[in-house]
């Protein structure tokens, strides 16, 4: 565990250090306040919905381009050698980097915190569970994409596939509840329940429901588990 820390430090500095965290955050910060504002100033909607029905939209290319370089950046240096030669857990490696790919996004989708302050200003909230519990699901969603992402960096070295790979993941888990009507009757549920909207609608509404958590955990330590042994193998090739 102790072996964590200095990996979540380093990959923090690897985005402050360049321009790529900074680009990110503007750009996540412009795209959602536009819809934000849109609904609020042309529709006269003031609430939150708008924007919580936009950041599963843009999670679905940022996070992967946020996540792609984690190790597959690794992979093309040449750096991922050395440091699996050092006495460092494969598991503690992917945590790590898993961590400080999440905390950017939650740092992203804390910018958007101004446009709660800017409704308790100016508009009207009625529930502020809700507000949290929309938060809450959001950086959950934001955990499973980004193991979806760091999955897809760690299985090539070339970052643009990693991206297209971790893009179309999260396409499979983001459009599963919308095609239900093209699978059996007996597989609905199933579909159903592998959905990451079916959990996050629920959350949203403002109900915490152990089985949304369990949902989200689960298929978050899935993919840290295939990347880690993804990572492992390259002892064995």
């Amino acid at each position: 565990m102790h072996s964590i820390l200095p990996i979540y430090k380093k990959e923090m500095r690897s985005f402050f250090t360049t321009p790529m965290a900074y680009i990110f955050l503007v750009v996540f910060a412009l795209v959602t306040g536009y819809f934000f504002t849109n609904t609020f100033f042309l529709y006269n909607q003031s609430d939150m919905r708008s924007l919580f029905s936009i950041i599963p939209l843009v999670y679905l290319f940022f996070i992967p381009a946020v996540s792609m370089g984690l190790i597959s950046r690794e992979k093309s240096l040449g750096t991922i050698e050395i440091i699996t030669t050092l006495p460092i857990r494969e598991r503690d490696i992917v945590i790590g980097k898993y961590l400080a790919g999440l905390s950017l996004i939650l740092i992203a989708l804390l910018t958007t915190m101004i446009h709660y302050f800017t409704l308790i200003n100016v508009g009207t909230v009625t529930d502020h569970g809700a507000v949290f519990t929309g938060y809450l699901g959001l950086a959950l969603l934001g955990g499973v994409y980004t193991a979806v992402g760091i999955f897809a960096s760690s299985i090539t070295e070339n970052q643009v596939v990693a991206f297209i790979v971790g893009i179309a993941i999260v396409l499979v888990f983001f459009l599963m509840d919308k095609l239900l009507v093209f699978v059996p009757a007996s597989l609905a549920g199933i579909i159903q329940y592998l959905s990451t909207e079916f959990h996050l609608s629920n959350i949203s509404r403002g109900v915490i429901d152990t089985r949304n958590l369990i949902y989200f955990g689960s298929v978050i330590g899935f993919f840290l588990f295939m990347t880690t042994r993804v990572l492992e193998s390259r002892k064995w090739s």
